[in-house]
């Protein structure tokens, strides 16, 4: 068991303007799942992906969009996504503030999965 505040997991740029926390993992002996905290400054977007993974996403603070195959979604604090295998997706932030999410991915053999940009 561990417990840590994600403020003190070292952050990673995933895009610009975009930090990723890896807060339970690999490096945790995690053994099925990973989960990610993002931070999206104003105006920051991760790119339209798709990728053989669900995932999903809890948005914890601020709100943003969801772009996808059939347009763009608003999503807002307290919303949950599920973003199915091959789905292409992405997730920005248009407003002033930051905007907080959680994301859940599965390991891919023991690893963390990346994905193509599409």
């Amino acid at each position: 068991m561990k417990i840590q505040n994600y403020r003190e997991v070292k952050g990673i740029e995933a895009a610009p303007g975009v930090t990723m926390h890896i807060v339970a993992g690999p490096a945790e002996k995690a053994p099925t799942f990973v989960m990610r905290l993002f931070e999206f400054e104003p105006g920051a977007a991760m790119p339209f992906h798709a990728h053989p993974w669900e995932h999903e996403v809890f948005i914890v603070e601020g709100e943003g969009a969801l772009k996808h195959s059939g347009g763009e979604s608003p999503v807002k604090e307290g919303d949950t996504l599920m973003i199915l295998p091959n789905e292409q997706h992405s997730i920005r932030n248009p407003g002033k503030g930051k905007m907080k999410i959680i994301c859940v991915v599965p390991l891919v053999d023991g690893k963390m999965p990346t994905a193509q940009e599409k």
